[in-house]
């Protein structure tokens, strides 16, 4: 019965915790998020510049977006949520572009 016990705390510690986990693909350290600028502002950003955006979330700190470049790929890309500065750009797991 102990060993129950364990178990069922060490399934719900992890299942908890998993939310919060990232991907790893990409991680921003920007600070505290109240001094990020809104996924609104960054969407509208990216649509000036011939982005189309089908969503946007925050993965590893940073903004990951999903949708298709100005050259018409279908691609996950992630920014820096304070610059808005590009940081990866990849589709179907090919890197189309990583800073540097």
């Amino acid at each position: 019965m102990k060993y129950l016990y364990h178990v069922l705390a060490a399934a719900i510690a992890l299942a908890a915790a998993s939310p919060a986990l990232a991907t790893g693909k990409m991680t921003c350290n920007a600070g505290p998020q109240s001094k990020w600028k809104s996924q609104a502002a960054l969407q509208a950003s990216l649509k000036k510049q011939g982005w189309q955006v089908r969503k946007s979330k925050v993965d590893g700190g940073c903004y990951e977006v999903y949708g298709t470049d100005p050259q018409g790929n279908r691609v996950e890309a992630y920014f820096h949520p304070v610059t808005f500065e590009k940081l990866l750009v990849s589709r179907r797991g090919e890197v189309l572009f990583r800073k540097k």
